[in-house]
């Protein structure tokens, strides 16, 4: 009882009880006034102003209680609505009701117009010193901080409910002052007191005229390709500006009500690869060898392996074997599946796949029925510079697996492999590329085991990609760092990779090597001026782009990865199977065995190590121009 009343007259309720003590009282002397024509006199001359004096007393503590329960004094005002209105208009009502009564109770009949005019009064200043409250910090808040003049693109649903939001939190940094929307019926219109002005030909003047600071893309359900179209259309009208450009969440969580402050993003690479994400839908052929199987992942902490780890759970695999060399990744995996997918049976075992024995105890132990090959050294500039730690890696680490996948009768081995493995001129390609010879091969002398490849580019966000750094590098004030200005490279999402991973593994009969169709290929030069831009500075003037010269096996532009001409199409239109030759039988053996003699073989160098690997893959052009 005391806390509760202690809580009751707690500093900012007591100056509201003080306040409400007053307006109480006010609000009975104006409804007397008021229905005597506003005479003092005559206000004065009747009985009715002595039975409210009196009363007084009885009036103030009645309200104050009903106030109380109505909870006016535990409302945080400063966030008050529509539902906070409701209670004022309750409680004064029946504030109201109850003193009339009252009164009349104890012989104190007053006329019947003083309790409607005494109760539209009191809720009156109730409600003025209440949400007082709320303009006051909204406009505190306003002049704190200078916000940003932000132009939305969109005139939709998404547009109504963020500048909605926009205005009324605290939170928001930003503040509309134009739309552009291609639909012609809307132009002149408003949206909550904001005006569509036009259409996409209108960005440019718009952004002078209103002094734009910054843009959000409030259309979620537009096609990618309208989105990049937009993207630089912006990018070409802000020229000279420093403009951050934002975007707002799916049309999902918008058609959810679920659209805040917190939600607006910058915009990212997968808004700008002009063409829509490959949306993993739960595929009964995927399920179909996937369910109820005990599924390894080598490589399983890195990007791509912890991404198939997550999805063939989701897949419904009775166990997913995490097998990795590197410790802390898998564990953080590990945990992540405990959390979100606690009823998957997911294990981690460490070790390297360079290594026979630790192989032979994994396969035995679990007792994998499909196996997914990520385990690799990818990153070209430290394979060109390791080459021995590449082969044996990559080289040895696979074949090690094929044939520990071989003894022990698996079912299905996918093998991750790379764009970089046609035509290579670096040592990582070229070992990507041995391994799929390794794979081709096993699949010919395997009268149980399937074998086959899965071709890709490189993917959005991975350790060692392109986009993190540029980021990384921005964040800090740059430069940014590009090898060479004419330099394309073919991107996809982690997502939309591992996805038809999965689907390439269901269509594999035995040798293939799928390549997946990754669109246009992206100018990393392009890529690395929008990020800049996206991020709100100025390339080459706040953030400096330094070109720094092709790397030790790099291309200027990666081997179109599908040939639509002459590869083989598959049921999936994003998946094809190239038509490459076969080594002769016998051929890889003698390799491999060759390149363990000399992988531990103190003596050999790097250089003698890259002549063997170019006599292995005879496609290895290391001297080819760029």
């Amino acid at each position: 009882m005391f806390k509760a009343i202690q809580k009751f007259f707690y500093l900012k309720n007591a100056v509201f009880i003080l306040v409400d003590l007053l307006v109480i009282n006010l609000a009975s002397f104006l409804a007397l006034f008021t229905r005597f024509e506003f005479s003092f006199s005559a206000m004065r001359a009747t009985t009715f102003f002595g039975y409210a004096l009196r009363f007084s007393p009885f009036n103030s503590l009645i309200c104050l209680v009903v106030f109380g329960l109505f909870g006016l004094y535990s409302c945080i005002w400063q966030y008050a609505s529509a539902g906070e209105l409701f209670k004022i208009a309750m409680a004064t009502f029946i504030s109201s009701a109850v003193c009339y009564t009252a009164m009349a109770l104890a012989g104190m009949t007053m006329m019947r117009s003083y309790p409607i005019l005494y109760f539209l009064y009191l809720c009156g200043f109730v409600f003025v010193t209440r949400f007082f409250v709320r303009f006051y910090h909204q406009y505190m808040s306003r002049t704190k901080e200078v916000k940003k003049r932000t132009m939305l693109i969109g005139g939709g649903a998404a547009a109504e409910l963020l500048i909605r939001e926009l205005t009324n939190s605290p939170k928001s940094k930003n503040e509309v002052v134009c739309i552009i929307d291609d639909d012609r019926a809307k132009w002149g219109k408003m949206i909550h007191g904001i005006r569509i002005v036009g259409g996409r030909e209108k960005i440019k003047e718009s952004l002078e005229k209103y002094a734009i600071d910054a843009i959000v893309l409030s259309m979620p359900s537009a096609p990618a390709a309208t989105k990049k179209e937009i993207i630089d259309l912006c990018q070409q009208a802000s020229e000279g500006r420093k403009l951050q450009i934002l975007s707002v969440p799916s049309i999902y969580k918008i058609a959810d009500g679920d659209v805040a402050i917190q939600q607006l993003r910058p915009v990212e690479l997968t808004d700008l690869l002009g063409r829509p994400e490959i949306t993993a839908a739960v595929s009964n052929d995927v399920k179909s060898y996937i369910t109820g199987k005990t599924v390894l992942v080598t490589g399983g902490g890195g990007s791509i392996g912890s991404e198939l780890v997550k999805q063939v759970a989701g897949y419904g695999a009775k166990r997913v074997v995490i097998f990795d060399i590197y410790e802390n990744t898998s564990y953080e995996l590990q945990q992540k599946m405990k959390r979100e997918m606690p009823d998957a049976d997911v294990v981690v075992r460490i070790g390297s796949v360079q290594s026979q024995q630790a192989l032979e105890e994994l396969f035995s132990t679990f007792q994998p029925q499909i196996v997914f090959h990520a385990a690799a050294h990818k990153h070209v500039p430290l394979m060109e510079d390791c080459p021995i730690e590449a082969v044996k890696n990559n080289i040895i680490g696979t074949y090690n697996t094929v044939v520990a996948a071989i003894n022990h009768h698996v079912e299905k081995f996918i093998l991750i492999s790379t764009d970089k493995a046609v035509n290579p001129t670096n040592v990582m390609g070229a070992t990507k590329r041995f391994c799929e010879m390794i794979i081709q091969r096993a699949n010919a002398v395997s009268s149980q085991t399937i074998f086959s490849a899965v071709r890709f580019g490189n993917v959005v966000g991975s350790h060692g990609s392109v986009v993190p750094l540029f980021m990384e590098q921005i964040k800090n004030g740059g430069p940014v760092t590009v090898t060479d200005k004419r330099i394309t490279r073919y991107f996809m999402t982690i997502p939309e990779a591992v996805s038809l991973v999965l689907e390439a593994g269901f269509l594999s009969m035995g040798g293939e090597i799928f390549v997946l169709d990754m669109g246009n290929p992206v100018k990393i030069d392009d890529m690395a001026r929008m990020l800049i831009t996206l991020a709100g500075y100025e390339p080459d003037v706040d953030i400096p782009i330094i070109y720094t010269g092709l790397r030790p096996g790099e291309k200027l532009y990666e081997e179109l990865l599908v040939d639509k001409e002459h590869d083989t199409k598959t049921d999936n239109d994003l998946i094809f199977i190239e038509n490459i030759e076969k080594m002769m039988p016998g051929t890889v053996k003698a390799f491999v065995e060759n390149f363990e003699k000399h992988c531990y073989d103190s003596k050999c160098t790097e250089d003698e190590m890259k002549e063997f690997i170019r006599k292995a893959v005879p496609t290895y052009n290391p001297s080819s121009p760029s």
